[in-house]
């Protein structure tokens, strides 16, 4: 009876947090999200003190997932998602929706790295030099992605005919690949600079 009354009573929270802050698109979602994480911790330790451990260990995996959903941008997941199975035309709808500001610092340069991806598809080059520059300013945490980011700069520099620039991309594209994830696209946009 006691995890019904808490289920009912955080739906009613819910809907009134969504009702209370719908007209106003400032509010930051990390704030409520770690609201909502916290009841759910707290409700588990009060299961377990009270003696209900059934009840407490299925509260422990609905806490472990309110937790992950506060230090991880769902949508931004669907954008990465999307663009590995090359839809831009999703992945573009998901980006729309995210506010960089309500995400956490870590997810900026990924949000950045992820317009980039799709500006440079559409053949945008000046708007997603500027994501990927962005994306290298907040910090990606995986070599591969800055390899990736710096693969893209050297390929828009090449575009634009600044060799100079594009090989100093390039090399830093070489020394972040440390497991050859991209060898192959290196060789290419080496190839590409050697003809300019």
């Amino acid at each position: 009876m006691g995890c019904a009354h808490f289920l009912l009573v955080r739906f009613m929270l819910a809907r009134m947090a969504k009702f209370v802050f719908s007209n106003n698109k400032g509010v930051d979602t990390r704030i409520i999200k770690l609201f909502f994480a916290a009841l759910n911790v707290f409700f588990t330790v009060w299961l377990f003190y009270t003696g209900h451990w059934g009840w407490g260990i299925f509260m422990i995996l609905v806490a472990a997932v309110a937790i992950l959903i506060c230090f991880r941008s769902l949508r931004l997941i669907m954008v990465f998602f999307y663009i590995r199975q090359q839809k831009l035309e999703p992945a573009k709808k998901w980006l729309s929706k995210i506010n960089p500001e309500h995400l956490w610092k870590s997810q900026r340069g990924y949000y950045h790295f992820m317009v980039g991806s799709t500006e440079i598809q559409t053949r945008s080059m000046a708007q997603s030099e500027k994501s990927f520059r962005q994306a290298l300013s907040y910090g990606l945490r995986m070599d591969h992605d800055k390899a990736a980011v710096y693969l893209n700069l050297a390929v828009i520099m090449g575009n634009k005919r600044k060799k100079r620039e594009a090989v100093t991309f390039l090399n830093e594209a070489k020394r972040f690949d440390t497991k050859g994830y991209m060898k192959g696209e290196i060789k290419q946009v080496q190839k590409m600079l050697n003809s300019i």
